[in-house]
């Protein structure tokens, strides 16, 4: 039976400076029963903007809150009609050299589980199993009256068929399938209600200003507790949706490894901060690694 090497961090409330090295990350790694936390990021070499990089959407965008959401039907016709544009970008997205890297990475036995904040399906299209999608996915639809949930292939067909003459035109593509529209255009739109009750449709991701089900956050929960180590994988830690789990690991003195371009607000609690780009970083973990 394969025994975990015993790791020792000094973790200070000041970041540790952050590196180009892997040195320190592959010794992490190489004791297995790393837990993955991956933020926009790892997607942004996919196609799909992250919203707090250098070029990050929150820069120039304000994302839809729930509560805007759930209360307005004018809301969610501006919604609906600037997300059924950007959905096809995200829909057709590849995942790319980290998503694949995060793969092979589980199936040697390195990684014991992913969560990922990206409500993009990248790491299940690139083979990754059991990934805890902790906003939810844009694939699918629920009904915030009835709680039916469909795929979002099926509304998107059903959006066609009620809006034949579409001729809206993305300016920009957000993290979360949303896009730039115009006001007019976006007035034209015609939304379309859940079959089962002719309720609000929602796409079935976690908003701004709406929780995450408790049932998820503490399949989370148990997936640091059960890990060696918190491996973050670009992520600002900017909500505390995702903070929260860092914050856990390193009460629990396991160590947080972050890689991401630029400062997160989990840097205090990091024992190793690398500042690379995912796909590179990540590939070359991968071959490094016996």
């Amino acid at each position: 039976m394969r025994t975990r090497p015993t790791l020792t961090w000094t973790v200070t409330a000041a970041p540790v400076p952050a590196t180009t090295s892997l040195d320190e990350l592959a010794r992490a790694v190489t004791g297995r029963g790393v837990v993955v936390l991956s933020g926009a990021g790892l997607s942004t070499e996919s196609g799909i903007p992250d919203y707090r990089g250098a070029s990050g959407t929150l820069r120039r965008h304000t994302p839809m809150t729930y509560q805007e959401f759930a209360g307005s039907e004018a809301a969610r016709r501006r919604y609906w009609a600037r997300s059924h544009l950007g959905w096809r970008t995200v829909a057709r997205a590849e995942p790319n050299d980290g998503h694949r890297a995060v793969t092979e990475l589980r199936a040697r036995g390195y990684l014991s589980g992913v969560i990922t904040q990206n409500v993009d399906g990248l790491h299940q299209a690139a083979g990754t199993p059991g990934v805890v999608e902790l906003h939810g996915s844009l694939d699918r639809v629920v009904c915030l009256d009835c709680g039916r949930t469909t795929s979002r292939e099926a509304l998107d067909d059903q959006l066609r068929a009620a809006n034949p003459g579409f001729a809206g035109v993305a300016a920009r593509v957000n993290p979360d399938g949303d896009v730039e529209l115009a006001d007019e255009v976006v007035r034209e739109f015609q939304l379309v209600a859940c079959a089962g009750c002719s309720g609000r449709l929602k796409p079935d991701v976690v908003f701004f200003g709406e929780n995450v089900p408790p049932p998820r956050v503490r399949r989370c929960y148990r997936l640091v507790e059960a890990a060696s180590a918190m491996l973050v994988l670009g992520s600002s830690l900017a909500v505390m949706s995702g903070l929260r789990f860092v914050r856990s690991a390193a009460r629990a003195g396991k160590p947080v490894l972050i890689v991401n371009q630029g400062e997160t607000r989990g840097d205090p609690h990091a024992a190793v901060r690398v500042d690379l780009p995912l796909g590179r970083a990540l590939t070359e973990l991968a071959n490094r690694l016996p």
